[in-house]
């Protein structure tokens, strides 16, 4: 057994407790929190089990991280604390652990990513033998293993074109969806996420990987945006009012370009209620999904939809996260301390796991 610690409590933390409790090759040694009022209760509560699993929260990464873990799930946030989250990942990966995390949007294309971050994390690996992989799943499996396994299905490929089209007013994260995404804002903010070349910062990465993979160059990677105004007030469920005129839908993509042609798409279409924008494209079921279409000959389409905690669809999406880290774990304790991307880490069948409920 493989002993895990889960870092971190959020969305993305609660999803690996119950990960790494269900998976057969792994034991949840620890769950650090940063919440001083989360230290003391069991992992089972925090992890939403309706169960204990008798491991209670600390807040003592120290202490923590001197056990040495084999392995870590980082599920803190990276978005608006990159350089505090990179060096929480140095600190397990010097202890020895392999790290699995969604966190470092610029290390899911390791290969691609500024020397300066780059070399950092493999001082940490040079200095305490442990590993760290990269992933999600938009950016993340959504864009990288699923497309390029659909695009063997073709004859002729014209466009591998990746969505995730979305409701976010099921996404229980009210900063990222209100200031970074903009949503409720007026139509002259500009918010970070939409900013020219985040997008690119962001979803990047992923082209360079479909790129390698297909064996094709890229000639640039470009950006579209598109942003459209509520034309009445909407009330949500989770973040509650969002007033007429602020912007209630957006639509982006980030294109790589072969031989002047956008040919590999990443493309996001956004709403905080169905009313808005109405014309886009929507998910089959009007809350969220993940496409994957492959333009030519024959077309294909693939729709995912993911759901947990209660039928909640972004919950679903950060499951299916996890399950693709968690699921690497045991693989990357197999192989050699280093820095890893998606086509290095296989995804693998569910083994051990078919019909198998905990305890």
């Amino acid at each position: 057994m493989i002993p895990t610690v889960v870092w971190g409590t959020g969305n993305v933390g609660r999803a690996a407790i119950r990960a790494v409790e269900a998976h057969p090759a792994l034991t949840l040694a620890a769950v650090l929190v940063h919440d001083p009022a989360k230290a003391g209760r069991d992992a089972g509560e925090l992890g939403g089990l309706g169960r204990p699993l008798g491991v209670a929260a600390t807040d003592d990464i120290a202490a923590v991280l001197a056990t040495r873990p084999r392995a870590v799930v980082y599920a803190a946030s990276g978005d608006i604390r990159p350089d505090d989250a990179l060096a929480d990942i140095g600190r397990a990966i010097r202890a020895g652990a392999v790290v699995v995390t969604p966190s470092l949007y610029p290390l899911y294309d390791q290969r691609n990513a500024p020397p300066e971050l780059r070399d950092t994390v493999l001082a940490a690996v040079a200095e305490g033998g442990g590993s760290l992989f990269v992933s999600g799943v938009d950016p993340g499996w959504g864009n990288d293993v699923l497309p390029l396994l659909v695009s063997g299905l073709g004859t002729e490929v014209d466009v591998i074109r990746c969505q995730e089209i979305f409701d976010y007013s099921t996404y229980e994260q009210e900063d990222s969806v209100r200031h970074l995404i903009g949503m409720g804002h007026p139509m002259d903010y500009q918010p970070l996420m939409l900013a020219e070349s985040v997008p690119t910062m962001v979803w990047g990465g992923q082209i360079r990987l479909m790129a390698r993979a297909l064996g094709v160059e890229l000639d640039e990677i470009r950006e579209t945006l598109d942003r459209r105004a509520l034309e009445t007030a909407v009330t949500t469920r989770t973040m509650g009012a969002f007033a007429a005129g602020t912007q209630g839908a957006v639509r982006f993509e980030v294109q790589g370009i072969v031989g002047g042609e956008p040919r590999i798409v990443i493309e996001h279409i956004t709403r905080i209620h169905a009313s808005c924008a109405p014309d886009w494209p929507s998910p089959p079921d009007g809350v969220g999904a993940h496409r994957v279409v492959i333009e030519g000959r024959p077309r294909i389409e693939v729709t995912v939809e993911a759901s947990d905690e209660g039928e909640n669809r972004s919950a679903g999406g950060n499951a299916t996260a996890v399950g693709r880290l968690v699921s690497a774990i045991d693989w990357l304790v197999d192989a050699k301390p280093g820095l890893y991307d998606a086509l290095d880490v296989p995804l693998r069948p569910a083994v051990g796991r078919l019909g198998r409920r905990p305890a």
